[in-house]
């Protein structure tokens, strides 16, 4: 079976020794898809446009910051405990979503204790930003050939030239689509629904879909932390689990409320 070859160059142009990688250009564009996501929902509910410039700040400190010391800890604790200032070259690689995910929700925190808007109608609204974001740093790692998928045979395998000559699952791509079809499902019920009256609603349908998708696809990944080798589920299955149960709690609070 013929199955098709990804070996694009993770260099999108350089100029005068200037690099630039498609993992930054799609970076940066995933952060701006996020920030113009949430200007749009504050010029609809009329709220002060001029604090998203904080906000947007305070969330990209946190996903950095958060998403690196994940990396470290969890996927590579042995490595990195070992040489302590590796911790700090962001540039040679290694964010973890989970980490992302939670030092953004610290920002958030931050940022409410300065607006006073309510945490979880903060939420809400930051997940549908969050979801599009996550659809642009897949497609980042697709471009850079990693978070790569187990060989396989099916028709849609792709072969990763940088990697091996294997076909493998574009693991990847499942997770971007599953973000992109997350984001067009929450936009839509935050327009033509009333559940964004009902705070903590959206976020905990985000957390739901996310990390359900994300324990999914993680059965046809590559494991990423060696130590979890001999263990059933992977490091990222193990770390979306108290998210996934985050976000159901949020979606039976209402009804345990009312009962």
């Amino acid at each position: 079976m013929s199955h098709f070859v990804w070996n694009i160059d993770p260099v999108l142009f350089s100029f005068m020794g200037l690099s630039i990688h498609w993992y930054g250009a799609l970076f940066a564009v995933a952060i701006m898809s996020g920030f113009y996501v949430m200007k749009f929902i504050y010029q609809q509910e009329k709220l002060d446009i001029e604090s998203l410039d904080n906000l947007l700040m305070y969330c990209v400190i946190g996903i950095i910051v958060g998403a690196r010391l994940a990396h470290c800890i969890f996927y590579d604790p042995e490595y990195y405990f070992s040489h302590p200032l590796k911790i700090l070259a962001i540039w040679e690689g290694g964010l973890a979503s989970h980490g992302g995910g939670l030092g953004a929700i610290l920002a958030l925190y931050y940022y409410h204790r300065k607006t006073k808007l309510p945490f979880l109608f903060l939420l809400d609204r930051l997940a549908i930003a969050t979801a599009i974001f996550g659809f642009f740093v897949r497609m980042a790692n697709f471009m850079n050939s990693e978070i790569i998928g187990i060989p396989t045979q099916v028709s849609w395998a792709i072969v990763f030239q940088r990697i091996d000559s294997l076909p493998r699952h574009p693991a990847q791509v499942y997770e971007a689509l599953a973000y992109l079809v997350i984001f067009i499902v929450l936009s839509l019920l935050y327009r033509v629904t009333q559940l964004k009256e009902r705070h903590g609603v959206l976020f905990g349908l985000f957390l739901t879909l996310i990390f359900s998708a994300r324990i999914g696809i993680e059965f046809v990944k590559v494991k990423q932390a060696a130590y979890a080798d001999e263990l059933t589920l992977s490091a990222g299955q193990m770390l979306s689990v108290p998210f996934l149960l985050v976000g159901l709690t949020l979606l039976l609070l209402p009804y345990l409320r009312k009962n």
